[in-house]
C-alpha cells in the first residue's frame, strides 16, 4: 500500500489502520469451546498504538479497541454456532484499569473524542451482537474494573464479580480526572441497569469503587461468587444463556478475508468504493458502486461467495473508509456520495437480503450494514449526496441519500451526455431495515410531521422517480437542471467549508436524531455535548488540570466558577 506523507493524523504520525485480524492481536485472546467463546483481555503493556505511554493494568487505547471490534465483528460472522461470549481478563486479579490515563492526557482532543465515539460503537455493537444476533455477552470480572473497564462490562448482558474483598467496579472519572465516563458510562449506569439516581450519584464519587453485595444490592453487577467459584459460575451461566441461542449449532461460518485497499496520494480504493479527497476545499468525494452482476440464486450459494457477496463486502468497505476518514482526515469536512451502475442489480441484491432474512448469515449482513450506516449517522462530518445521471441510489444505497444533510438531484438529462435522467428507486429496505441511532428508519425520521407518508411510500416500491417525482416525494432536497447544477453544487460546497466546523457539528448532531430518545441517541448526543466542552476546560487538561497532573504527586487545581 502506498501513500503520501500528507496522510497523516494527530500530531503528523502515521494513520491509524483499523484492519486487523487474530493472528495480528496483541491484547486479547480468542477461544472457543462448542456454544461458548472466551474473549479475554491481555493488553500488552508496551504494544501502545503511539509511544509515550505503557497499558499497565489492563488500561487500553485505541489500538486495543481496534483489535477487539474485529474479534466482536469475527465471532458474528465466522462463528454461528456460538451463543455466548464470556469477556473477562487473563491477568491475574485485575481485569481492567479502563483508558490509558497518560495516553488521554498527551492526546489531541479531537484524537479522544474519536477515540470515545469508536469505542462506544464498539460497546454498542457488542449490545446489539446480545438483543439481535441472540450472541449473549456476559462478563466475568476478576480484579479491579475501572473507568472504562467497568464500561465495557456495561456493555455486556450479565455481570457476575468474584467477591474477594478486592474487586470492585468503579467509574472514578469524576474525582479522578476531572471529566466523565467517555463511553457512555453514566448513561448504561441508570438507563440500561436502572441504578436508582441517588446510588448513581454516590457510586460516581466514588474513587474506590463498590464492592462484593452491595454491587448486587446496587444493581451494578448481577451475581457475586467467591473467587474460586467465578470460572465454574460463569461457564454455567453461559451454557444457560447459549441453549437460548437461535444461532445454528452445526452451520460453518465464512471466513473475513483480509479487506483490499490501496492509498495512493490523495485517492483511497477499494473493490466498491473509491474515495477522492481535495484538500484544497476540504472534500472527500466518496464513489459507491453497484454490484456488477446478479445475486446467488439461493442462500446456499450466498453462503458459498461468502464475504464477496456484494453487500456484504460494500458494508466492510464503506465501514473502514469511514473509520479512515474519521481518524486520519480530521480537516475534511465534508463528504460528498455518488453511487454508479445499475440499479437493477442493487435491487436484486435488496430483493436476496429480504427474501433470506431469517438466515443466520443474512440477519449478520443486514445487521452490519445497519450498524455501518449508524456509524455514518454519529460521524462529524457534513453529508452530501449527487444524485446525476448513471447514478445508483436505489435500496441500500438509497440509504446514503437519504441519510445525506442535504442531496442535490439533477433534473432532466445533461447536456452531450446520452444517458437518462437520473432516477432514485426504493426497495423494501428502505422500511425499516436499517433503522438510525433514534431506532426509526431514515424515512420515518424524515417524516416525523406525517408518518403516513411512510406507509404511502411503499406503493412506490421500485418505481423510477425521476427529480420531479423524488422531490415531490420528499426524498430529495433540491433539484437544479443542467444549467444551474454545477454553480449550485459548487456554491453549497464552498459555503459549507466557509463555516466553523465546532457549529457544523453540533448543528448537524442535532439536527439527525428527530424523534425518539433512545439510549443510543443519549449516549452519543452527550459525548458531542459534554465530552466536547469537558475534555477542553482547564480543570481537566490544563496545566493544573486532573488529567495534566495525574500520577505526578501535585493536586489539581480547579476554576471553582459554575458555567
Amino acid at each position: 500500500m502506498s501513500r503520501t506523507d500528507g496522510d497523516v493524523t494527530d500530531g503528523g504520525r502515521a494513520p491509524v489502520d483499523f484492519r486487523t485480524a487474530p493472528g495480528a492481536y496483541r491484547h486479547w485472546r480468542l477461544t472457543l469451546d462448542g456454544r461458548i467463546a472466551l474473549l479475554a483481555m491481555d493488553v500488552s503493556e508496551d504494544g501502545g498504538l503511539r509511544p509515550g505511554y505503557e497499558l499497565k493494568l489492563n488500561s487500553y487505547d485505541l489500538g486495543v479497541d481496534i483489535e477487539l471490534y474485529d474479534a466482536v465483528q469475527r465471532l458474528r460472522f465466522e462463528h454461528p454456532e456460538v451463543g455466548a461470549v464470556i469477556l473477562t481478563s487473563a491477568k491475574e486479579r485485575v481485569f481492567c484499569a479502563g483508558a490509558n490515563i497518560r495516553m488521554l492526557g498527551q492526546s489531541t482532543h479531537g484524537w479522544k473524542v474519536n477515540f470515545c465515539k469508536f469505542t462506544n460503537e464498539t460497546r454498542n455493537a457488542i449490545e446489539e451482537a446480545t438483543a439481535e444476533s441472540r450472541q449473549l455477552y456476559l462478563c466475568a470480572v476478576n480484579g479491579p474494573c475501572a473507568g472504562g473497564g467497568y464500561e465495557l462490562a456495561l456493555a455486556t448482558d450479565y455481570i457476575l464479580m468474584a467477591d474477594d474483598g478486592n474487586t470492585s467496579v468503579a467509574l472514578p472519572e469524576v474525582p479522578l480526572l476531572a471529566v466523565l465516563p467517555g463511553t457512555g458510562g453514566l448513561t448504561r449506569l441508570v438507563d440500561k441497569r436502572r441504578v436508582r439516581r441517588d446510588r448513581a450519584d454516590v457510586f460516581c464519587t466514588l474513587e474506590e469503587g463498590i464492592k462484593g453485595k452491595r454491587a448486587v444490592e446496587w444493581r451494578l453487577v448481577d451475581e457475586v461468587v467467591p473467587r474460586s467459584r467465578l470460572e465454574e459460575t460463569v461457564r454455567q451461566r453461559a451454557a444457560e444463556f447459549a441453549a437460548r441461542t437461535d444461532r445454528p449449532a452445526g452451520a460453518r461460518g465464512i471466513v473475513l478475508s483480509p479487506l483490499e485497499r490501496t492509498i495512493e496520494g490523495d485517492r483511497i480504493g477499494y473493490g466498491h468504493v473509491a474515495c477522492a479527497i481535495d484538500r484544497e476545499r476540504g472534500v472527500a468525494d466518496i464513489t459507491v458502486s453497484a454490484p456488477e452482476g446478479p445475486p446467488p440464486a439461493d442462500v446456499e450459494r450466498i453462503h458459498a461467495l461468502g464475504d464477496a457477496f456484494w453487500p456484504l463486502r460494500l458494508a466492510r468497505e464503506l465501514d473502514d473508509l469511514i473509520l479512515h476518514l474519521r481518524t486520519n482526515e480530521e480537516a475534511i469536512g465534508l463528504w460528498v456520495f455518488r453511487a454508479t451502475g445499475s440499479a437493477d442489480l442493487v435491487e436484486a441484491h435488496d430483493r436476496a437480503l429480504v427474501d433470506h432474512q431469517a438466515d443466520w448469515l443474512v440477519r449478520e449482513i443486514r445487521l452490519f450494514l445497519k450498524r455501518m450506516f449508524k456509524r455514518l449517522d454519529v460521524s462529524p462530518r457534513s453529508l452530501f449526496a449527487l444524485i446525476e445521471p448513471g447514478s445508483s441510489f436505489t435500496g441500500t444505497l438509497l440509504e446514503l441519500a437519504l441519510g445525506a444533510d442535504r442531496s442535490y438531484m439533477l433534473a432532466g438529462a445533461r447536456a452531450g451526455d446520452g444517458r437518462p435522467p437520473a432516477t432514485v428507486r426504493l426497495t423494501a429496505t428502505n422500511f425499516g431495515a436499517y433503522p438510525m441511532p433514534n431506532g426509526l428508519g431514515r424515512l420515518a425520521s424524515r417524516f416525523l410531521d406525517d408518518p403516513g407518508r411512510v406507509d404511502d411510500l411503499k406503493g412506490r416500491i421500485g418505481q423510477d422517480l425521476d427529480a420531479a417525482a423524488a422531490a415531490e416525494a420528499g426524498l430529495v432536497t433540491l433539484t437544479p437542471d443542467d444549467i444551474d447544477w454545477d454553480d449550485e453544487v459548487r456554491i453549497a460546497i464552498e459555503e459549507r467549508a466557509a463555516f466553523s466546523p465546532d457549529a457544523l457539528t453540533g448543528m448537524e448532531a442535532s439536527l439527525r436524531f428527530g424523534g425518539p430518545e433512545t439510549l443510543e441517541t443519549k449516549i452519543f448526543g452527550r459525548l458531542s455535548a459534554w465530552q466536547n466542552w469537558i475534555f477542553q476546560r482547564p480543570n481537566a487538561v490544563g496545566p493544573k488540570g486532573a488529567l495534566s497532573v495525574y500520577g505526578t504527586g501535585q493536586r489539581s487545581e480547579f476554576d471553582r466558577r459554575r458555567v
